[in-house]
């Protein structure tokens, strides 16, 4: 009978769990009867917090402990209710992840005597050392690369470049890489979350130097135009940086960043366009300042489907004629889960430069990088203020693993794949004073379009979308993410 009551009793803790997590509720308050069932023991409620009393870290061959336990939001002696214990738990293993240090991650009730708990967290590392050849095309979406540049090797990255993440154990990263091709560049940098024993404050380096035989010197009818010369290179350039970040608790980072560019063109490039560096020679060197607040409260921060993000950036580039810009920019999203698998995102983004009267080199706003509008993929929109707001729906349709034999020491043995299917819209403006042979600033642009998203390990995600934009223009646009 002792054997069948506590078997009842682990029954009805683990009833309380909340998907991968184990809560205790109070101890034991009395016993009854229940139509003519043996005896069994139940719980009843009570305010009384648990005290943690330890933290147990399982799996973390190469990580160290403290830089796991930095990502949970409670410690050891800290007392909390029954409902806050199962929240830090599922917090804390959503941070975890968020680390990108792990497959997998357990955080679970170890054992308890009383009103004292042990918490158990169970870890599944990545591999973090990825020697890896580097192909890339230069262009700005694959779509570019593929059909107006006709997949052109000659517009190709390659190389090969090392990957280094948790280098010692505290989530400090090296990336090298020996760049040919396209662009002839050697690049190393060195990132480090922590460098006090408070683990508030990391720091960072980088430094690149590289050339070019191909540049782009102008944009005209929303494109970019480009000048090359097989024989000498048409810009040679260095830049060297450091950066101090501040993180007091979880969610939010202040990053502090200082910078020195110094870039040298071929005549011919400024004699095509003299405005290229506002009318000071082929060659210019400033420093820049930066400052860069992230806020993060994400489900899962490579793919999210719950949750919100603020990314502000203020950036001072030069002091003088030659090089004289101060940008102001801000990104924010949200993610509201409205079923079981579905969810709504807005994504919003802002910038502005002063003064406006900028040379071209400073000119560049949408279509660059992550800040672009779903249709208008085979554009650029220069100008010095502006922003979009992106809104979409997405369901998810299909999710699966495999098996990949022999793989067992470098990836996890069951690859996960999940799909999405998603409807979306965007609207955006961006202003630019000079305006010159183009015609999409300094109106409003839409556009509309159906996609797959399929995700999988390390980060990565794979868009096939189906845009259709305001010139009556449609296509199908790829667009690909991952940590490599």
């Amino acid at each position: 009978m002792q054997r069948l009551c506590k078997y009842c009793l682990w029954l009805s803790l683990a009833l309380l769990c909340c998907h991968d997590l184990v809560a205790q509720e109070p101890p034991v308050k009395k016993k009854e009867h229940i139509n003519g069932e043996p005896e069994v023991y139940t719980i009843a409620p009570d305010d009384k917090p648990f005290v943690v009393r330890d933290i147990v870290i399982e799996g973390n061959r190469k990580t160290r402990p403290e830089i796991i336990t930095r990502e949970i939001s409670f410690k050891r002696g800290d007392k909390l209710l029954l409902q806050d214990l199962v929240k830090r738990f599922e917090f804390a293993r959503r941070q975890l992840m968020n680390t990108t240090l792990f497959h997998e991650v357990t955080v679970a009730l170890k054992s308890f005597d009383g009103y004292e708990v042990d918490v158990l967290v169970v870890v599944r590392e990545r591999w973090y050392i990825f020697p890896v050849p580097y192909f890339k095309p230069v262009d700005r979406n694959l779509n570019q690369w593929l059909f107006e540049q006709n997949a052109s090797l000659s517009r190709v990255n390659y190389g090969a470049k090392v990957l280094w993440n948790n280098f010692s154990g505290r989530n400090d990263r090296i990336r090298f890489w020996a760049i040919g091709g396209y662009t002839k560049q050697l690049q190393f940098s060195y990132d480090r979350k922590y460098i006090d024993r408070k683990m508030k404050w990391g720091a960072g380096i980088s430094f690149s130097m590289g050339n070019n035989k191909e540049v782009n010197y102008n944009t005209i009818g929303d494109k970019q135009v480009f000048l090359k010369n097989d024989g000498n290179n048409l810009r040679n350039f260095t830049t060297a940086s450091v950066q101090l970040s501040y993180r007091k608790a979880i969610k939010t980072i202040h990053r502090f960043g200082f910078g020195y560019t110094w870039e040298r063109l071929a005549d011919t490039v400024i004699k095509q366009n003299p405005d290229y560096l506002n009318g000071t020679g082929n060659t210019v060197q400033f420093p820049e300042f930066t400052y860069q607040m992230t806020y993060l409260n994400l489900d899962y921060n490579p793919y999210p489907t719950r949750g919100y993000a603020v990314d502000f950036l203020l950036s001072k580039r030069g002091i003088n004629k030659a090089m004289n810009s101060l940008q102001a920019s801000v990104q924010a999203s949200g993610n509201w889960p409205i079923s079981k698998k579905s969810f709504v995102s807005l994504n919003a983004f802002g910038s502005v430069k002063v003064p406006f009267s900028q040379p071209y080199y400073n000119r560049r706003l949408l279509g660059y990088g992550d800040v672009f509008m779903q249709g208008y993929e085979y554009y650029v929109v220069d100008g010095v203020a502006g922003g979009y707001l992106k809104g979409s729906v997405t369901r998810k349709m299909l999710s699966f693993a495999f098996n990949i034999p022999g793989t067992k020491k470098i990836a996890p043995q069951r690859i996960p794949i999940n799909i999405y299917g998603r409807v979306y819209g965007n609207a955006g403006y961006i202003y630019n004073p000079d305006q010159g042979e183009n015609f999409l600033a300094n109106k409003m642009l839409y556009s509309t379009g159906i996609g797959l998203d399929i995700t999988s390990i390390y980060d990565f995600t794979l868009k096939i979308e189906w845009s259709f934009n305001q010139l009556g223009q449609n296509g199908i646009f790829l667009h690909r993410k991952t940590m490599f």
